[in-house]
């Protein structure tokens, strides 16, 4: 459903943003391109100093701009979830890179595996409100980075058939996972026409500097017909600005970098404007994920991927809470609200995300789902026309009618239209809370779980994909 009506910034303060990062990318520039990506880039107009870093003229960037992709369209294997990314049109779903597991009875941190990267992406799976399946945690039981890499995709492709995203952490991981999709897809030719996964690339280490193994991964992606997500992630503070103005016109400048990178590459390139700059506790240095600080940073994000009619992400919906508790709701539901009232095209780490990245919880992700049917609720707004303005209800009320709307043909018409309904927040009353046991919100989650995943996977491929996957990949996840 399309946001966009939370604007934090004047349209003046939109225009000083474009115009800082137009100067910033023309007399500093973007330092560490690999080979390929300076020699894409300056066949495009972009200048190599003698000091290496490579600088944009304004006018490149404008070319670039006009020209650039305004529409994508991310697929999932089921064509039902497929993403319309164009406008203001708001989508939720996970991401990180966590690299423990809340177990939330214990309340312990624990490494997170294969088995709980393919539980996560069952479980999303049957979650309503969210539309994507990003990578939310690293398989830190497979000690090979290749067959980490090509597992993930595996275990998220096998547990979800919604859109996934994904990443590589050397150049030559692209090809054999692309084998692997290429199995699931049927073929190459039918991948391309509907790639199912896409590549989240840090192709910047910030400030204003060039990851060079991540972008030849993005050139490889490219060429694979991925689509690439353009993840800028400085931390303000520390590798951005500590002002809130000046991280998001570092990230616009460094995305708009990987913009012209991504064209000069293969114009029209499928790719998201990924403005992801996060927030620093001053005190202590810590990431500050749940604050309203990173609320405004996302907005302010939004509103910038709307100024260039982009296809844009940004992050939000994480808690620097270490359980799903009180602190974790307050922080979730604040970004995520102001993040969809902005119009951010693809909300990541929206659901499950604890301990500022850190850590992902399953009972979370369920709950999680509730919360973005709230925030969604507030991003469809408020609807005006004679029926909801509701007259004549009052007249037949008042004029002689029973006093209330209780039971009325319109109360009853609407209340599938008008409302959201949590599945598992409580709004008994105290008396009905106490006769049902006192339910627990996180146990209730944790039974939601459980019957979940005691079911097969909807997304499992069929035994003789899979058995071809298996016997040319070391897939560490059991049949």
């Amino acid at each position: 459903m399309p946001g966009g009506r939370y604007k934090p910034l004047t349209e003046i303060d939109v225009a000083k943003i474009h115009n800082a990062a137009l100067e910033a990318l023309e007399t500093i520039g973007l330092a560490d391109a690999p080979e390929s990506g300076a020699a894409y880039l300056t066949a495009a107009g972009a200048v190599q100093g003698d000091d290496g870093r490579i600088r944009f003229p304004r006018a490149l960037v404008e070319d670039t701009l006009a020209s650039a992709n305004r529409s994508i369209t991310l697929h999932g294997r089921d064509p039902k979830h497929d993403l319309n990314l164009s406008g203001a049109n708001v989508h939720y779903g996970t991401a990180g890179a966590a690299v423990h597991m809340v177990d939330v009875e214990g309340k312990n941190y624990r490494d997170s595996t294969v088995q709980d990267l393919f539980d996560a992406a069952r479980i999303a799976d049957r979650l309503d409100n969210i539309h994507f399946v990003q990578r939310p945690m690293v398989c830190r039981d497979i000690t090979d980075n290749l067959e980490m890499d090509y597992n993930s995709v595996y275990a998220t492709c096998a547990g979800t058939t919604k859109h996934v995203g994904t990443s590589f952490s050397e150049p030559h991981h692209v090809a054999p996972t692309l084998d692997i999709l290429h199995m699931i897809a049927g073929g190459e030719e039918k991948w391309r026409a509907r790639p199912f996964v896409s590549n989240s690339n840090c192709f910047v280490v910030p400030p204003m500097k060039f990851a060079t193994e991540s972008c030849e991964v993005m050139e490889r992606c490219i060429e694979g017909g991925m689509p690439v997500l353009l993840l800028s992630a400085g931390m303000a503070g520390a590798t951005a600005p500590s002002t809130i103005a000046g991280a998001i016109t570092q990230a616009v400048a460094e995305c708009l970098a990987g913009l012209v990178y991504v064209n000069a590459v293969k114009p029209g390139a499928p790719a998201i404007f990924g403005t992801w700059p996060f927030g620093l506790d001053l005190r202590t240095g810590a990431m500050t994920m749940g604050s309203g600080e990173q609320a405004l940073l996302t907005a302010g994000c939004g509103q910038m991927h709307a100024y260039y009619d982009l296809p844009g992400g940004a992050a939000a919906g994480a808690s620097d809470s270490k359980l799903p508790d009180m602190q974790a709701g307050w922080e979730q539901m604040c970004s995520n609200v102001m993040a969809g009232l902005s119009g951010v095209n693809m909300i990541y780490e929206a659901a499950g995300m604890h301990a500022s990245l850190l850590g992902f919880c399953h009972e979370s992700l369920i709950l999680g789902d509730d919360i973005i049917g709230q925030a969604q609720r507030c991003v469809r707004g408020i609807e005006v026309n004679d029926e909801t303005l509701a007259l004549d209800q009052m007249r037949e009320v008042c004029l002689g009618g029973p006093g209330h709307y209780l039971g009325t043909s319109q109360t009853l018409g609407r209340m599938q239209k008008d409302h959201v309904y949590p599945a598992m927040g409580d709004r008994t009353s105290p008396k009905e809370w106490a006769e049902n046991g006192k339910p627990d919100l996180v146990a209730k989650a944790t039974a939601r779980k459980e019957a979940i995943l005691s079911e097969p996977s909807n997304a499992m491929f069929d035994a003789a994909t899979d058995l071809m996957i298996r016997e040319k990949f070391n897939i560490h996840l059991p049949q």
